[in-house]
Order: C-alpha cells, then sequence, then structure tokens
C-alpha cells in the first residue's frame, strides 16, 4: 500500500517557528543588553518575539 502524494511532506519545516529555543533567546537578550550572563542564571528568561 502507498502513501498518497498530497498526504507527504514537500517542505520539512520551511516554515517560520514561533518558539526561539533557549540558546537563540540568551544570544538575543545578550545582544539587546537585557541580560548579563555573569550576573544572571538562565532560569526565567524574558519571554523575546521571533519575528
Amino acid at each position: 500500500m502507498s502513501l498518497d502524494s498530497s498526504l507527504k511532506s514537500k517542505g520539512g519545516l520551511k516554515g517560520k517557528r514561533s518558539v526561539l529555543t533557549r540558546a537563540e533567546r540568551i544570544a538575543k537578550l545578550v545582544a539587546e543588553k537585557k541580560i548579563d550572563t555573569q550576573k544572571d542564571g538562565s532560569l526565567g528568561l524574558a519571554k523575546t518575539l521571533s519575528r
């Protein structure tokens, strides 16, 4: 039994992600100077938009 062509995924993850990984969030906050990696921990990070 074969898979119908309409059910196959063609693009994979080409769409825009709405969630950043922890490393991406930390890098973005450091670039915006909203977090100091020496003082602040990685828990309780501020929310960031992925635009």
